[in-house]
C-alpha cells in the first residue's frame, strides 16, 4: 500500500497507511463518541468496511444507541454498547473515530481502552491522545478525512461505504451550508457519489423523517428562546421534565441548537438542557469560526469546533445559564477588543 499518490492528504495518508498496517494480526474495536451523530456512525461504519475487507477482525462500540436516523446506514454492522461488550474486548487496538478528547466516547469506554491504538478527528481542540494521532482541524469532518485517506491509498470504496461517509460529510457541514464545506469536500462528496452514495436517500432518512415527539420539543426550546448580549446570543433552554411531558428523547434535540443561530442578528445561538439530577448540558454554535465558541466550552470543560462545541456539567444546573451567558459576554468582549484566539 503506497502513499505516492496522495492529493487529498498528503501528510496524513501516509500515517494512515502505518496506522492500517499496525493492525495486521490484531482484532480491532472502532469507538466512537457519546450521543453519536451523523459523522460519527458514519466513520465507524466505512472504517468497520474498509479494515474488514482486509481481513481483520472489527467490532463498534459506543456508549449510546445509533439513532434512528442513522440506521440505515449499519446493515450488517452490529455496534455494540457498553453493557454488552465481548469478552475480548479489553486486548482489542482502539481506533477513536470522530472523538475530541479520549473522554469523549464516556469514562466507562475510556477506563476500558486506557490506551487508544489511533484516534482520527477533526475537532480544533484535540491535542492527541492516541499512539496513532490523525488529526485535521481545518476537515468538515471525520467522514471527509476518511473518504480522502481511503482515496489516497486505494482502497475500496463500495457503495454502503460510500453512503456512510457522504452521510458524515452531509450532517457535519450543514447540508454542505456551512464555512467549513471547502473545495475538497465537494471534490471527495462527488467521489462518493460516483462510487454509489445516495445523497436524496441520505437526506431522506436524516431530514424527512422526523417525530411528532420531536416536534412538539422543538416547540418548547422555541418558545424558551431569550435573546441576551445587545441581541447578538440567543439562548433556549430545555427543562428537565421537557422530555417527560413531549414523548421525546435525547436524539431529538439534534439540530435545535441551530434554530437559536438562524435569527437575524444573532452570532451566537446555545441550548441548554437541564437535568433532574442537577446536571446540565450546553451546545453552542456561531455564525462562523471566529466566534471559537469552543473556547467557551473549554471555561466549564468542553470542546469542539470554532463555530460548533459542546459542553456539560456535573452539579450546578440552577446557575448555568447566568454563567453561560457571563462566559459569552467574555467572549464577545474580547472579539470586540480584537481578541480572536
Amino acid at each position: 500500500m503506497s502513499a505516492s499518490a496522495s492529493h487529498h492528504y498528503p501528510e496524513l495518508s501516509p500515517l494512515f497507511a502505518r496506522l492500517i498496517e499496525s493492525l495486521t494480526g490484531k482484532s480491532v474495536a472502532v469507538v466512537g463518541h457519546a450521543r453519536p451523530d451523523g459523522d460519527c456512525i458514519g466513520a465507524q461504519v466505512a472504517l468497520h468496511r474498509v479494515l474488514s475487507a482486509r481481513g481483520l477482525d472489527v467490532i463498534c462500540v459506543n456508549a449510546d444507541a445509533v439513532p434512528r436516523r442513522l440506521q440505515f446506514l449499519t446493515a450488517g454492522i452490529r455496534f455494540h454498547r457498553v453493557d454488552e461488550l465481548p469478552a475480548d474486548v479489553a486486548s482489542r487496538a482502539a481506533i477513536f473515530v470522530d472523538c475530541a478528547d479520549h473522554a469523549r466516547p464516556g469514562e466507562r469506554l475510556k477506563a476500558i481502552f486506557a490506551r487508544p491504538h489511533g484516534a482520527i478527528d477533526h475537532h480544533l481542540s484535540n491535542c492527541g491522545y492516541a499512539a496513532f494521532n490523525l488529526v485535521e482541524p481545518t476537515s468538515a469532518a471525520t467522514c471527509e478525512m476518511l473518504a480522502g485517506m481511503f482515496l489516497d491509498l486505494g482502497l475500496t470504496i463500495d457503495a454502503p461505504t460510500a453512503q456512510a461517509l457522504f452521510t458524515g460529510i452531509m450532517t457535519d457541514t450543514g447540508q454542505f451550508r456551512f464555512a467549513s464545506a471547502s473545495a475538497r469536500c465537494f471534490r471527495l462528496a462527488g467521489e462518493l457519489v460516483a462510487r454509489g452514495a445516495q445523497p436524496a436517500d441520505a437526506g431522506f432518512q436524516l431530514y424527512e423523517r422526523e417525530s411528532a415527539a420531536k416536534l412538539r420539543l422543538l416547540q418548547e426550546f422555541l418558545s424558551s428562546l431569550r435573546l441576551e448580549c445587545g441581541g447578538r446570543v440567543a439562548i433556549g433552554v430545555l427543562a428537565a421534565d421537557a422530555f417527560a411531558r413531549t414523548g421525546a428523547n435525547q436524539e431529538d434535540t439534534e439540530g435545535l441548537v441551530d434554530y437559536a443561530r438562524s435569527i437575524d442578528g444573532v452570532d451566537i445561538g446555545a441550548l441548554i438542557q437541564l437535568n433532574a439530577d442537577g446536571s446540565a448540558k450546553g451546545s453552542l454554535r456561531a455564525r462562523n469560526a471566529t466566534f471559537r465558541v469552543d473556547q467557551v466550552a473549554a471555561v466549564f470543560n468542553g470542546g469542539g469546533h470554532a463555530c460548533a462545541a459542546g459542553l456539560s456539567i456535573k452539579t450546578g444546573a440552577a446557575g448555568f445559564y447566568e454563567r453561560l451567558r457571563e462566559a459569552l459576554t467574555q467572549r464577545l468582549t474580547q472579539m470586540d477588543a480584537g481578541n480572536n484566539l
